[in-house]
């Protein structure tokens, strides 16, 4: 019969910690699909609305360099889905070659060559035969793009951690608490008869000291979502960067239009005259009517809902709000255990419940959360030298996306390890140097890039005086986290 209570003890708890924690899962998997699908239909969107616009407005033309627009929505695709993209540089090529094929297009009497061309690009940034748009949709769009892949991948984070930490195994020294908590009163005959409230708390505090420690992180982790959850609000509007991405390519279609004349004279100034095409060879003219619509751009007030039924706006004041709601989670965890009433009495009901001795007031005082307030637990005993490696890796999983979150803050897109504020590298530019990057949207939580110590150090500009003693941290951090690779 002991042995009967004592397994059923255990899943009482297990039952009661996961309806806890499901509900928490189930709301970062939720959000995240949301965003997700939020995400790739706006892109998808765009790109339609740029086709559309563009077969309607350029027509052949357009066509015969579609794939270079193509090209350009797949590399942010491919960059949301898998980050292993240098947005900046990406940005650069595509102007770069939009300025070599609109080039040719307005001096079609001239034959070009490869090298011709090449030379023409390195003239992108000198003579900005663009305007002003290429260096504000890169900022715009890396800024955007790395906000909303770093809030996505929080979201999965969130998801992940707490899927991992609902999943308790009780201790032999727990489960003996557990079944003396739950059935030993009905020994006595006092089958009805609830366990005290503080008596359960301490019971919960002390078999969830390990799940109490990520608490800190949690917190710290959470307001860095809310932080970037602002700047998704804000200035690092995805929405507000991609709605109009097709009138803002077109603006710089049309400036370079409308200073082909200067670009071209300057170009042949610094790379050679051209060679004309033979007499029969030469193509008509670009006339001007071929670049000369505009689109009206949306304004804040007309933007679209059609991307996954809803806008960027109202998912993230969604968001903002459960993430309030799971502050202190791990912290208020024994106590919305204990409030269940099919664990332990109320807390009005103080003289009318077992506690663990018999029917009457519980004494003691309650421990505090965490497993280093553990040693002085009068129900429960608790090794504090051995803290749960599961959890420590759940800790070092939100440390490191809380990192990525204020790097996404100040539009920074660094993917690292940092173990501390003071080594953090906001500003320093990307630490994976997007080759190394993981390749899988929907990673595990205790993701990790696959550089090697020596090539983050040179890639975060660390002086090779230096690299031992992260070389030492790194080794630290192989050895908690080896499970997990395995």
């Amino acid at each position: 019969m002991e042995e009967k209570y004592s397994l059923q003890s255990k899943d009482d708890f297990k039952s009661a910690v996961s309806e806890q924690c499901n509900h928490l899962q189930a709301v970062f998997a939720s959000r995240y699909k949301k965003f997700d699908e939020f995400f790739k239909e706006l892109l998808e969107n765009a790109e339609k609305s740029l086709n559309d616009m563009f077969v309607k407005t350029y027509g052949h033309l357009y066509m015969q360099n579609s794939e270079l627009f193509k090209d350009l929505f797949e590399e942010l695709k491919r960059y949301y889905v898998a980050g292993n993209v240098n947005l900046e540089e990406m940005l650069n090529d595509f102007w770069a070659r939009l300025l070599e094929r609109m080039f040719r297009l307005v001096n079609s009497q001239y034959h070009f060559t490869d090298d011709y061309l090449e030379c023409v690009s390195k003239y992108t940034e000198q003579l900005k035969p663009f305007g002003d748009v290429p260096r504000k949709l890169k900022l715009q769009v890396t800024r955007a793009f790395v906000a909303a892949r770093t809030f996505a991948q929080g979201l999965a984070v969130a998801r992940d951690v707490v899927s991992k930490v609902s999943v308790v195994n009780p201790t032999a020294q727990c489960t003996h608490a557990l079944l003396k908590m739950i059935y030993c009163s009905h020994c006595q005959g006092l089958v009805t008869v609830k366990p005290c409230y503080n008596y359960c708390s301490n019971i919960m505090r002390g078999c969830l000291a390990n799940q109490g420690d990520l608490d800190f992180e949690w917190n710290n982790f959470i307001d860095a979502m809310l932080m970037v959850a602002e700047r998704l609000e804000g200035p690092f509007n995805i929405e507000s960067v991609m709605d109009p991405i097709d009138v803002k390519i077109s603006d710089a279609i049309m400036n370079m239009q409308e200073n082909s004349v200067q670009v071209s004279q300057k170009v042949f100034q610094g790379c050679g005259p051209p060679k004309p095409l033979p007499a029969g060879r030469i193509s008509r003219s670009i006339s001007e009517s071929a670049f000369s619509a505009r689109f009206r751009p949306f304004h804040p007030e007309e933007r679209p809902t059609t991307a996954a039924g809803t806008s960027l706006d109202r998912l993230v004041t969604d968001v903002k709000e459960k993430l309030k709601q799971a502050k202190k989670f791990w912290s208020s965890l024994p106590s919305n255990v204990c409030n269940d009433e099919r664990m332990a009495a109320g807390n009005g009901n103080e003289d009318d419940c077992w506690n663990g001795k018999g029917k009457s007031r519980y004494l003691f005082a309650v421990t505090g959360n965490g497993l280093a307030n553990q040693g002085n637990n009068p129900e429960v005993q608790v090794d504090t030298s051995k803290p749960d490696i599961l959890i420590l890796r759940q800790i070092m999983a939100l440390r490191v996306m809380t990192s990525k979150m204020k790097n996404a803050y100040n539009g920074n897109d660094v993917d690292f390890f940092d173990i501390s504020d003071e080594s953090s590298g906001e500003g320093s530019g990307s630490g994976c140097e997007y080759q190394q990057c993981p390749s899988e949207f929907e990673y595990n939580a205790t993701d990790h890039s696959g550089k090697s110590v020596s090539d983050k150090a040179s890639s975060a500009g660390v002086p090779a005086g230096a690299r031992p003693y992260l070389l030492t941290v790194f080794c630290i951090l192989s050895l908690v986290m080896q499970g997990e690779w395995r």
